[in-house]
């Protein structure tokens, strides 16, 4: 079989099979992952293998049932020590900044297990949080907020776990943790800087007079950036406070012009809540020049693709050219775009 087409005989079978499965839309997509199960088979792939691709198939389905009833609403992950205690300055900054979200109708996301995610999840309450947890030997089930509700989802594996925890979020706020919290934090920071993810907040959360981030930060800036490994001004994209006041500002702060992005061919398209003036499209380009391989910001009407899709047409847009070496430059922009004089007051 070749990589891009089943026989015709057994393509023909899959669509009737799929007919009598009520399968209407995304077809090209589900045939796609039938080709590529039927593909795995036919290399000959090692059991232990197969175990792998099918059971993280099997969760990330689980998983999208679980966030497909909320797709609208706003969702922040909370990341951090499963080890905190409950008497820990961090428990409580945890609590209270979730507490602050969900206040202001965003859904709390969190791994589902004790310390910081039990906190988080204390603070949004158990009708705005989300768990995404972990079987492991010696933590193997969800908190009491969403064990045994419809809320939670446990997966095997750790990278699909992190997809999840990722994926669906619109904000991060990561409290000290060990060698778990970290990683997250780092992939956070990855996918930012390669522009494999769109730019998001991510506040790095201390209790009150803590050095945990503090320090963290200073290795990246006498250690990291000095010798070139990452560019200047990466973690400038990262937010590092012991204040929950601050960390749920820069959370809705993010989201007070700034919509959504979408590549149209070569085009970065930008959508906003509100049009800039002439004027504050002319101080964006005079600031923003040097991320451009050529034009200007301007102003554009849906392209064609967003038009076929019904992407958000309401909205005003900027296109520009986008030198993809500048891709980490993107969070300055939107936060220029979000001080505009005519963004929306938050």
């Amino acid at each position: 079989m070749s990589d891009d087409a089943l026989p015709d005989g057994l393509a023909a079978e899959i669509n009737t099979l799929l007919d009598e499965a009520g399968v209407l839309t995304d077809r090209r997509l589900v045939m796609r992952m039938m080709r590529t199960a039927i593909q795995l088979g036919e290399d000959d792939t090692e059991r232990l293998d197969l175990k792998i691709a099918s059971a993280a198939l099997a969760e990330m389905r689980d998983a999208f049932r679980l966030f497909a009833p909320y797709r609208g609403v706003p969702k922040v992950t909370v990341f951090g020590s499963a080890r905190t205690l409950q008497d820990d300055p961090l428990y409580l900054q945890a609590r209270d900044v979730a507490a602050s979200l969900a206040s202001d109708g965003w859904m709390v996301v969190t791994g589902a297990g004790p310390g910081i995610m039990q906190a988080a999840a204390e603070g949004a309450g158990p009708a705005l949080s989300l768990g995404v947890s972990i079987r492991l030997p010696f933590e193997e089930k969800a908190n009491s907020l969403v064990a045994g509700s419809d809320h939670v989802v446990a997966m095997k594996y750790f990278f699909t776990r992190k997809l999840m925890l990722i994926k669906e979020s619109s904000g991060f706020i990561c409290l000290p943790g060990g060698f778990g919290t970290l990683d997250e934090m780092f992939e956070l920071l990855t996918l930012q800087q390669t522009g494999k993810a769109e730019p998001t907040p991510i506040v790095l959360l201390d209790e009150q007079g803590g050095t945990f981030w503090g320090g963290l930060q200073r290795f990246v800036h006498e250690h990291l950036a000095p010798t070139g490994v990452i560019s200047p001004g990466d973690f400038d994209r990262v937010v590092v406070t012991d204040s929950v006041d601050a960390a749920v500002a820069e959370i809705a702060g993010f989201w007070r012009n700034y919509d959504s992005m979408r590549w149209v061919g070569d085009t970065l398209i930008l959508r906003l809540r509100a049009e800039p003036t002439d004027a504050e499209l002319d101080e964006l380009n005079d600031r923003f020049a040097g991320m451009l391989t050529g034009g200007r910001i301007e102003r554009t009407p849906p392209r064609s693709p967003e038009v076929t899709d019904d992407d958000v047409l309401q909205l005003p847009r900027l296109a520009l050219h986008l030198d993809q070496r500048q891709v980490g430059n993107l969070f300055r922009l939107i936060g220029a775009i979000n001080s505009l004089a005519t963004a929306p007051a938050l």
